[in-house]
Protein backbone atom coordinates (compact mmCIF):
# COMPACT_ATOMS: atom_id res chain seq x y z
CA UNK A 1 0.00 0.00 0.00
CA UNK A 2 1.26 3.46 -0.88
CA UNK A 3 0.22 6.41 1.25
CA UNK A 4 0.15 9.77 -0.49
CA UNK A 5 0.51 13.13 1.14
CA UNK A 6 -2.58 15.28 1.30
CA UNK A 7 -2.55 18.68 -0.34
CA UNK A 8 -3.63 20.88 2.58
CA UNK A 9 -4.70 23.76 0.34
CA UNK A 10 -6.78 21.45 -1.84
CA UNK A 11 -8.37 19.78 1.19
CA UNK A 12 -9.29 23.16 2.67
CA UNK A 13 -10.89 24.24 -0.62
CA UNK A 14 -12.98 21.05 -0.64
CA UNK A 15 -14.18 21.61 2.92
CA UNK A 16 -14.86 25.30 2.27
CA UNK A 17 -16.99 24.40 -0.75
CA UNK A 18 -18.91 21.82 1.31
CA UNK A 19 -19.44 24.42 4.05
CA UNK A 20 -20.78 26.95 1.53
CA UNK A 21 -23.14 24.32 0.12
CA UNK A 22 -24.36 23.58 3.64
CA UNK A 23 -24.89 27.29 4.24
CA UNK A 24 -26.88 27.64 1.00
CA UNK A 25 -28.89 24.56 1.97
CA UNK A 26 -29.79 25.90 5.43
CA UNK A 27 -30.73 29.35 4.12
CA UNK A 28 -32.89 27.81 1.41
CA UNK A 29 -34.71 25.53 3.86
CA UNK A 30 -35.28 28.51 6.16
CA UNK A 31 -36.82 30.52 3.30
CA UNK A 32 -39.06 27.61 2.28
CA UNK A 33 -40.17 27.11 5.88
CA UNK A 34 -40.92 30.85 6.24
CA UNK A 35 -42.98 30.78 3.05
CA UNK A 36 -44.97 27.83 4.33
CA UNK A 37 -44.03 25.52 1.46
CA UNK A 38 -44.65 21.84 2.20
CA UNK A 39 -41.07 21.33 3.35
CA UNK A 40 -41.29 17.84 4.96
CA UNK A 41 -42.77 16.38 1.79
CA UNK A 42 -40.11 18.02 -0.40
CA UNK A 43 -37.28 16.78 1.81
CA UNK A 44 -38.76 13.27 1.84
CA UNK A 45 -38.91 13.19 -1.96
CA UNK A 46 -35.33 14.43 -2.24
CA UNK A 47 -34.14 11.85 0.29
CA UNK A 48 -35.71 9.16 -1.88
CA UNK A 49 -34.03 10.64 -4.98
CA UNK A 50 -30.67 10.83 -3.21
CA UNK A 51 -31.09 7.26 -1.94
CA UNK A 52 -31.78 6.02 -5.47
CA UNK A 53 -28.88 8.05 -6.88
CA UNK A 54 -26.50 6.68 -4.24
CA UNK A 55 -27.47 3.01 -4.40
CA UNK A 56 -28.09 2.73 -8.13
CA UNK A 57 -25.54 5.19 -9.54
CA UNK A 58 -23.31 2.41 -10.87
CA UNK A 59 -26.17 0.72 -12.73
CA UNK A 60 -27.45 4.04 -14.12
CA UNK A 61 -24.02 5.12 -15.36
CA UNK A 62 -23.29 1.72 -16.91
CA UNK A 63 -26.69 1.76 -18.61
CA UNK A 64 -26.32 5.32 -19.93
CA UNK A 65 -22.83 4.65 -21.32
CA UNK A 66 -23.62 1.13 -22.55
CA UNK A 67 -20.58 -0.11 -20.66
CA UNK A 68 -20.36 -3.88 -20.26
CA UNK A 69 -19.02 -5.65 -17.17
CA UNK A 70 -16.11 -7.91 -18.07
CA UNK A 71 -15.71 -11.42 -16.69
CA UNK A 72 -12.25 -12.27 -15.26
CA UNK A 73 -11.35 -14.34 -18.33
CA UNK A 74 -12.07 -11.38 -20.61
CA UNK A 75 -9.18 -8.96 -21.03
CA UNK A 76 -7.05 -10.75 -18.40
CA UNK A 77 -4.23 -8.20 -18.63
CA UNK A 78 -6.66 -5.39 -17.84
CA UNK A 79 -8.01 -7.33 -14.86
CA UNK A 80 -4.48 -7.94 -13.56
CA UNK A 81 -3.67 -4.25 -13.96
CA UNK A 82 -6.77 -3.17 -12.01
CA UNK A 83 -6.12 -5.75 -9.30
CA UNK A 84 -2.49 -4.65 -8.85
CA UNK A 85 -3.40 -0.98 -8.64
CA UNK A 86 -6.30 -1.67 -6.25
CA UNK A 87 -3.84 -3.46 -3.97
CA UNK A 88 -1.52 -0.45 -4.11
CA UNK A 89 -4.47 1.82 -3.27
CA UNK A 90 -5.53 -0.51 -0.43
CA UNK A 91 -9.08 -1.01 -1.72
CA UNK A 92 -10.93 -4.12 -2.94
CA UNK A 93 -10.61 -4.91 -6.63
CA UNK A 94 -13.57 -3.22 -8.35
CA UNK A 95 -15.57 -4.73 -11.17
CA UNK A 96 -14.12 -3.94 -14.59
CA UNK A 97 -16.17 -2.72 -17.55
CA UNK A 98 -15.54 -1.68 -21.13
CA UNK A 99 -17.26 0.82 -23.45
CA UNK A 100 -17.21 0.51 -27.21
CA UNK A 101 -16.71 4.08 -28.41
CA UNK A 102 -14.14 6.12 -30.36
CA UNK A 103 -14.04 8.55 -27.41
CA UNK A 104 -10.88 7.64 -25.43
CA UNK A 105 -11.87 7.81 -21.77
CA UNK A 106 -12.32 6.07 -18.43
CA UNK A 107 -14.56 6.46 -15.40
CA UNK A 108 -15.34 5.00 -12.00
CA UNK A 109 -18.66 4.76 -10.22
CA UNK A 110 -20.22 2.97 -7.27
CA UNK A 111 -21.35 3.97 -3.79
CA UNK A 112 -18.31 2.54 -1.96
CA UNK A 113 -15.02 0.73 -2.62
CA UNK A 114 -16.85 -2.60 -2.16
CA UNK A 115 -19.40 -1.71 -4.85
CA UNK A 116 -17.20 0.10 -7.34
CA UNK A 117 -16.86 -0.25 -11.09
CA UNK A 118 -13.94 0.99 -13.18
CA UNK A 119 -14.62 1.30 -16.89
CA UNK A 120 -12.36 2.06 -19.82
CA UNK A 121 -13.16 2.55 -23.49
CA UNK A 122 -11.76 0.25 -26.14
CA UNK A 123 -10.25 3.29 -27.85
CA UNK A 124 -8.26 4.39 -24.78
CA UNK A 125 -6.71 0.93 -24.55
CA UNK A 126 -5.44 1.31 -28.09
CA UNK A 127 -4.30 4.90 -27.58
CA UNK A 128 -2.24 4.64 -24.38
CA UNK A 129 0.84 2.67 -23.40
CA UNK A 130 0.40 0.18 -20.51
CA UNK A 131 2.08 2.62 -18.10
CA UNK A 132 -0.18 5.47 -19.19
CA UNK A 133 -3.26 3.26 -18.89
CA UNK A 134 -2.14 2.31 -15.38
CA UNK A 135 -1.98 6.00 -14.47
CA UNK A 136 -5.51 6.59 -15.79
CA UNK A 137 -6.93 3.59 -13.92
CA UNK A 138 -5.11 4.71 -10.77
CA UNK A 139 -6.86 8.10 -11.14
CA UNK A 140 -10.22 6.31 -11.22
CA UNK A 141 -9.29 4.15 -8.22
CA UNK A 142 -8.40 7.33 -6.32
CA UNK A 143 -11.97 8.51 -6.95
CA UNK A 144 -13.17 5.21 -5.47
CA UNK A 145 -10.85 5.44 -2.46
CA UNK A 146 -11.91 9.05 -1.82
CA UNK A 147 -15.62 8.04 -2.02
CA UNK A 148 -16.31 10.83 -4.49
CA UNK A 149 -19.69 9.41 -5.55
CA UNK A 150 -20.88 9.74 -1.94
CA UNK A 151 -19.38 13.25 -1.64
CA UNK A 152 -21.06 14.53 -4.79
CA UNK A 153 -24.38 12.84 -3.94
CA UNK A 154 -24.46 14.66 -0.61
CA UNK A 155 -23.38 17.88 -2.29
CA UNK A 156 -26.20 17.55 -4.84
CA UNK A 157 -28.88 17.39 -2.15
CA UNK A 158 -29.64 21.11 -2.05
CA UNK A 159 -29.62 21.35 -5.85
CA UNK A 160 -32.18 18.53 -6.05
CA UNK A 161 -34.49 20.34 -3.61
CA UNK A 162 -34.14 23.57 -5.60
CA UNK A 163 -34.84 21.70 -8.84
CA UNK A 164 -37.97 20.17 -7.34
CA UNK A 165 -39.23 23.58 -6.18
CA UNK A 166 -38.51 25.08 -9.62
CA UNK A 167 -40.48 22.34 -11.34
CA UNK A 168 -43.43 22.83 -9.00
CA UNK A 169 -43.20 26.59 -9.48
CA UNK A 170 -43.33 26.22 -13.25
CA UNK A 171 -46.23 23.77 -13.00
CA UNK A 172 -48.14 26.08 -10.64
CA UNK A 173 -47.52 29.14 -12.83
CA UNK A 174 -48.98 27.33 -15.84
CA UNK A 175 -52.19 26.19 -14.16
CA UNK A 176 -52.89 28.41 -11.16
CA UNK A 177 -53.43 31.75 -12.97
CA UNK A 178 -53.17 34.86 -10.82
CA UNK A 179 -51.88 34.36 -7.31
CA UNK A 180 -54.94 35.68 -5.42
CA UNK A 181 -54.36 33.71 -2.23
CA UNK A 182 -50.77 34.74 -1.74
CA UNK A 183 -49.45 31.40 -2.96
CA UNK A 184 -45.80 31.13 -1.79
CA UNK A 185 -44.71 29.16 -4.84
CA UNK A 186 -43.96 32.30 -6.86
CA UNK A 187 -41.40 33.59 -4.35
CA UNK A 188 -40.15 30.07 -3.63
CA UNK A 189 -39.62 29.47 -7.34
CA UNK A 190 -37.56 32.63 -7.78
CA UNK A 191 -35.46 31.79 -4.70
CA UNK A 192 -35.06 28.21 -5.97
CA UNK A 193 -33.70 29.42 -9.32
CA UNK A 194 -31.05 31.50 -7.53
CA UNK A 195 -30.20 28.68 -5.11
CA UNK A 196 -30.00 26.11 -7.90
CA UNK A 197 -27.60 28.31 -9.88
CA UNK A 198 -25.34 28.95 -6.86
CA UNK A 199 -25.45 25.29 -5.79
CA UNK A 200 -24.50 24.11 -9.28
CA UNK A 201 -21.51 26.47 -9.34
CA UNK A 202 -20.35 25.12 -5.97
CA UNK A 203 -20.91 21.50 -7.02
CA UNK A 204 -18.89 22.05 -10.19
CA UNK A 205 -16.11 23.65 -8.14
CA UNK A 206 -16.18 20.67 -5.77
CA UNK A 207 -16.03 18.30 -8.74
CA UNK A 208 -12.97 20.12 -10.09
CA UNK A 209 -11.24 19.82 -6.70
CA UNK A 210 -12.03 16.07 -6.66
CA UNK A 211 -10.33 15.75 -10.05
CA UNK A 212 -7.20 17.41 -8.70
CA UNK A 213 -7.30 15.03 -5.72
CA UNK A 214 -7.72 11.98 -7.99
CA UNK A 215 -4.79 13.12 -10.16
CA UNK A 216 -2.71 13.44 -7.02
CA UNK A 217 -3.85 10.00 -5.87
CA UNK A 218 -2.87 8.46 -9.18
CA UNK A 219 0.60 9.96 -8.91
CA UNK A 220 1.13 8.39 -5.50
CA UNK A 221 -0.42 5.02 -6.37
CA UNK A 222 1.81 4.53 -9.42
CA UNK A 223 4.73 6.67 -8.29
CA UNK A 224 4.82 8.09 -11.83
CA UNK A 225 3.07 11.48 -12.25
CA UNK A 226 4.71 11.86 -15.68
CA UNK A 227 2.69 8.92 -17.03
CA UNK A 228 -0.59 10.58 -16.11
CA UNK A 229 0.59 13.86 -17.64
CA UNK A 230 1.39 12.00 -20.85
CA UNK A 231 -1.95 10.15 -20.79
CA UNK A 232 -3.97 13.33 -20.24
CA UNK A 233 -2.18 15.00 -23.14
CA UNK A 234 -2.86 12.07 -25.48
CA UNK A 235 -6.54 11.80 -24.48
CA UNK A 236 -7.09 15.54 -24.88
CA UNK A 237 -5.33 15.59 -28.24
CA UNK A 238 -7.32 12.67 -29.61
CA UNK A 239 -10.58 14.12 -28.23
CA UNK A 240 -10.19 17.10 -30.57
CA UNK A 241 -10.45 14.73 -33.54
CA UNK A 242 -13.51 12.77 -32.39
CA UNK A 243 -16.65 13.80 -34.33
CA UNK A 244 -19.06 15.92 -32.23
CA UNK A 245 -21.90 13.44 -32.78
CA UNK A 246 -19.81 10.69 -31.16
CA UNK A 247 -19.10 12.91 -28.18
CA UNK A 248 -22.77 13.76 -27.75
CA UNK A 249 -23.58 10.06 -27.36
CA UNK A 250 -21.54 9.90 -24.12
CA UNK A 251 -21.86 13.51 -22.89
CA UNK A 252 -24.29 12.50 -20.13
CA UNK A 253 -21.39 10.77 -18.35
CA UNK A 254 -18.93 13.68 -18.64
CA UNK A 255 -18.89 14.30 -14.88
CA UNK A 256 -17.48 10.79 -14.43
CA UNK A 257 -14.87 10.82 -17.22
CA UNK A 258 -11.19 11.57 -16.64
CA UNK A 259 -11.49 14.19 -19.42
CA UNK A 260 -14.97 15.36 -20.49
CA UNK A 261 -16.09 14.69 -24.05
CA UNK A 262 -17.25 18.21 -24.92
CA UNK A 263 -19.08 18.66 -28.20
CA UNK A 264 -18.63 22.44 -28.18
CA UNK A 265 -21.90 23.45 -26.50
CA UNK A 266 -20.64 23.56 -22.90
CA UNK A 267 -19.29 26.68 -21.19
CA UNK A 268 -15.77 26.14 -19.92
CA UNK A 269 -13.89 26.68 -16.65
CA UNK A 270 -16.50 28.11 -14.26
CA UNK A 271 -19.25 25.83 -15.58
CA UNK A 272 -17.06 22.74 -16.06
CA UNK A 273 -16.86 19.66 -13.85
CA UNK A 274 -13.13 19.34 -14.68
CA UNK A 275 -10.18 21.72 -14.29
CA UNK A 276 -8.38 22.95 -17.42
CA UNK A 277 -5.75 20.52 -18.67
CA UNK A 278 -2.97 23.07 -18.15
CA UNK A 279 -3.80 23.41 -14.45
CA UNK A 280 -3.96 19.65 -13.98
CA UNK A 281 -0.54 19.21 -15.59
CA UNK A 282 0.93 22.02 -13.47
CA UNK A 283 -0.45 20.37 -10.31
CA UNK A 284 0.98 17.00 -11.31
CA UNK A 285 4.38 18.55 -12.01
CA UNK A 286 4.26 20.02 -8.51
CA UNK A 287 3.47 16.57 -7.08
CA UNK A 288 6.42 15.10 -8.99
CA UNK A 289 8.72 17.69 -7.43
CA UNK A 290 7.31 16.86 -3.99
CA UNK A 291 7.94 13.16 -4.55
CA UNK A 292 11.53 13.87 -5.55
CA UNK A 293 12.02 15.94 -2.40
CA UNK A 294 12.36 19.33 -4.07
Amino acid sequence: MKVWKRDFGLTMRVWLTMFLLLLVYLVFLAVLSWLGVGLPFLVLIVFVMAFAQYFFSDKLVLWSTRARILEPEEYPELHRMVEKLATEADIPKPRVAIMQTPVPNAFATGRSPKHAVVAVTDSIMRLLTPRELEAVIAHELAHVKNRDVLTLTIASFVAMIASLVMNNFLFASLFSGRDRDGNPWIIAGIVAIIVYFVAQLLIMALSRYREFAADRGSAYITGRPADLISALGKISGRMDHVPPEQKRVVESANAFFIIPALSGSVLMELFSTHPPLEKRIAALEKVEMEMRGY
